[in-house]
């Protein structure tokens, strides 16, 4: 049994344009072709013409999705600049009016339009997804149960949507209020095991309710494809190294709990409850949330919250060769999420006295940059 679970990687972009900053509603074929031809094999169409996906191969090793990632972003943000556009890499785009934009052409997501409705239409949003792998006869549930309460932790560190429709939204992460108008999504379900989900889904499949091969949102679930877990709740990162160092807590929180005797034993519906609530806290607030992950042990801040991560899981870390990343997230932590930074670099353009639009394409400039990196 592989006790070093192997791993992939989804990032979400927004095709922006350089001059006006905004996202492109329907870019140019040659555009779109000329970055499936950059990204080349996991290129994949998002549910607007103005944003892209990209699926990594399977990874062994940071060091391997490193070299993968910072391979594509280059090449799109190369091929893009041929274009007048950009690669922006965040959670919300700060300038983009949902009502502008348009939906890509194909029957999957034409689907979702007819059946979601405006609550697809609103949901101009760029994820970060990871697959972990679960070893063959490892019941996939129990250790989602053990994962699931350290989702909001994730969550904080990768919040970069504090802007929808060109104003603050007095969130860290508003894509996560967005996606909140979804079913199945969010915070999961409780599931004592895989056989008693797969009766869930079987249910929702026969009223029609899902596809054949649907699967929840949730911000955490077994993927139908791949025997994975996939983390779905956190942001898209602008920062490569944000991304990496996402990827790798995650992937040493579920290796932690792949070898717990009972994993998932102790997720009950008090566990469930602190863990929607501690989502609240870092959807709202981010790095600066209140917590609670023992109703023994009272509030604590997210720097408190990664340092019992790190007493629990760093032997795990240093085992599956990610002994670095409690140091890496206290460095986010200090210098702040993307939320902070870009609210921050609003704050600074206000204070020198520009006006309300060039606030905001400075926040956009200032993502593409940290894009490119």
């Amino acid at each position: 049994m592989n006790m070093t679970p192997r791993f992939g990687i989804e990032e979400e972009y927004f095709l922006t344009d350089l001059t006006t900053r905004q996202l492109l509603a329907q870019p140019d074929a040659d555009l779109l072709r000329d970055c499936r031809e950059a990204v080349g094999h996991g290129f994949a169409y998002e549910m607007f013409q103005g944003q892209i996906e990209v699926a990594s191969p399977v990874f062994a090793a940071t060091e391997e999705a490193a070299e993968f990632l910072g391979g594509v972003r280059s090449r799109l943000n190369h091929t893009l600049a041929l274009h007048d556009s950009g690669l922006l890499c965040a959670g919300t785009h700060p300038l983009a009016h949902w009502r502008d934009q348009r939906a890509t052409a194909l029957p999957h997501f034409e689907q979702l339009f007819a059946e979601y409705q405006t609550v697809a239409q609103r949901s101009v949003l760029c994820g970060l997804h990871v697959h972990v792998e679960i070893p063959l006869g490892i019941d996939r549930i129990a250790v989602m149960n053990e994962v699931a309460p350290w989702l909001p932790l994730l969550l904080l560190l990768s919040c970069s949507s504090p802007f929808w429709e060109g104003a603050e939204s007095g969130f860290m992460s508003y894509r996560q209020v967005v996606c909140d108008g979804w079913p199945r999504m969010g915070v999961p379900e409780y599931f004592t095991d895989e056989d008693e989900y797969q009766r869930y889904l079987r249910v929702l499949r026969d009223v029609g309710v899902i596809e054949k091969d649907g699967n929840g949102w949730w911000g955490l679930r077994p993927a139908s494809r791949y025997p994975t877990l996939e983390l779905r709740m956190t942001d898209a990162c602008p920062r490569l190294a944000d991304t990496l160092m996402l990827a790798s807590l995650f992937r040493v929180i579920t290796a932690f709990a792949i070898v717990c005797d009972k994993p998932g034993v102790g997720y009950d519906a008090t566990t469930r409850w602190l863990l929607a609530e501690n989502r609240w806290q870092a959807k709202r607030h981010g790095t600066q949330g209140r917590f609670v992950t023992d109703t023994h042990d009272g509030v604590i801040s997210a720097a408190q919250w990664l340092d019992q991560a790190r007493s629990l899981l760093a032997p795990t870390a240093q085992r599956i060769g990610e002994g670095q990343v409690f140091d890496q997230a206290e460095a986010l932590l200090l210098d702040g999420n993307s939320a902070g930074r870009q609210l921050a670099c609003h704050a600074r353009a206000m204070a020198k006295g520009a006006d309300p639009q060039q606030c905001l394409y400075q926040v956009v400039d200032h993502l593409l940059q940290e894009s490119r990196s």
